[in-house]
């Protein structure tokens, strides 16, 4: 299986010039394409493949004005070209069709060439930009690898980062697994409820840290929407200085608390993955729909289900743990998992489950028990 890993650089000012560089020419590079896509399509009714696009890429960067081109890696330039072909394949998929990247909206990120990568120490090699420096907690030997899949250097708003997927041998670790099965249940209450009450994990938007980092973030998002509104020449917005400040403050918080979340899911997942049962039981959830409701959008998204079922995903197949998915729309928290009767008329806002026969239990903690049945049932 591919394993990801994250290494954070420390490029001087140079380096970073040229990652910033990279960053602009991978994007005009897909624009031109999708450009050159489009006229090509509406005169010929065809698309273009990879290959012709990067033949039609040479002649641009041997044009006069474009030998800027040639300061940027050109297998960074090509993969920008397979990114605007994924899109279209996606697109005849059934996924929207390919927009156009802009400087604002898209992220700041570029491909490295593969093959170039290297690691010495505290030092990692990249193409065009030179040795620059890293700091990591991976053993050395996990990094000399003959291929990184995918490698791309990134800027979250605080610091530039190294992400690869590098192939890793799964044991068969059936043997060293516990004989029990864990029901997960996610929720907007608590992120995920198990029928394991030491498993159970907090919904990390409710604690006092990232209360205190949202109200900063309102507060710096108000301060800048007065700003513009004070610099408005007419239907123009003007940025100052200071806006440019205050944009960079609220970008930064961002990314803090997407890290926050995005940790607090990985070591929900693990605390799951590491007392290794036999199967892990989810529901096969909807995002996507889930995402249709106004009053929960907000929640939901802050929570990152799919984030979840991922990270759970591939921790089962690290472990040799057994992962199932119940349909959509199985009843778990309608059904009484004590006696197996439907409950019907269970509203959402009804968060203690009551049976007919005397069972009591909480809403969440009775639909993982349910889970943890299914599993059992279907393995059975």
């Amino acid at each position: 299986m591919k394993r990801a890993i994250y290494i954070r650089l420390f490029p001087s000012k140079e380096q970073e010039f040229l990652m910033w560089k990279h960053i602009g020419s991978m994007r005009y590079v897909f624009n031109w394409g999708l450009d050159k896509q489009i006229q090509h399509y509406e005169t010929t009714k065809k698309k273009l493949s990879v290959a012709e696009l990067g033949v039609e890429l040479t002649k641009l960067k041997n044009q006069e004005g474009f030998e800027w081109l040639y300061e940027v890696s050109h297998a960074t330039l090509k993969e920008a070209l397979r990114d605007l072909d994924k899109a279209y394949k996606n697109f005849f998929n059934g996924s929207g069709f390919p927009k156009f990247k802009s400087k604002k909206k898209s992220k700041d990120k570029f491909y490295s060439r593969y093959d170039k990568i290297y690691f010495k120490d505290s030092i990692v090699n990249l193409e065009k930009i030179g040795k620059v420096r890293c700091r990591h907690n991976y053993n050395i030997d996990l990094l000399k690898v003959n291929k990184f899949s995918n490698p791309r250097v990134s800027f979250n708003g605080r610091v530039w980062v190294l992400s690869v997927a590098i192939e890793i041998e799964v044991e068969d670790k059936k043997e060293q697994l516990n004989n029990f099965t864990v029901g997960v249940d996610l929720g907007i209450k608590t992120l995920s409820v198990t029928n394991i009450d030491e498993l159970d994990a907090v919904n990390i938007n409710k604690t006092v840290k990232v209360k205190r980092l949202i109200k900063k973030l309102k507060r710096l998002q108000r301060q800048c929407s007065r700003k513009y509104e004070e610099n408005r020449k007419g239907v123009c917005y003007q940025k100052t200085a200071n806006i440019a400040k205050l944009e960079k403050k609220i970008k930064r918080l961002h990314s803090k608390l997407t890290h926050i979340r995005e940790n607090h899911i990985h070591q929900a997942t693990s605390k799951i993955a590491k007392i290794k049962p036999f199967r892990v039981v989810m529901e096969d959830l909807k995002v996507s729909n889930m995402m249709r409701n106004k009053h929960l959008s907000k929640a939901i998204a802050e929570q990152g289900f799919s984030m979840f079922i991922t990270q759970m995903k591939n921790k089962c197949a690290k472990y040799g743990i057994e992962f199932i998915q119940v349909p959509t729309f199985y009843p778990s928290s309608k059904t009484c998992s004590s006696c197996g009767r439907i409950k019907k008329d269970l509203k959402l806002s009804d968060r203690t489950y009551k049976c007919e026969c005397g069972f009591v239990a909480d809403r969440d903690k009775n639909a993982s028990y349910n889970l943890a049945k299914y599993g059992l049932e279907i393995s059975a």
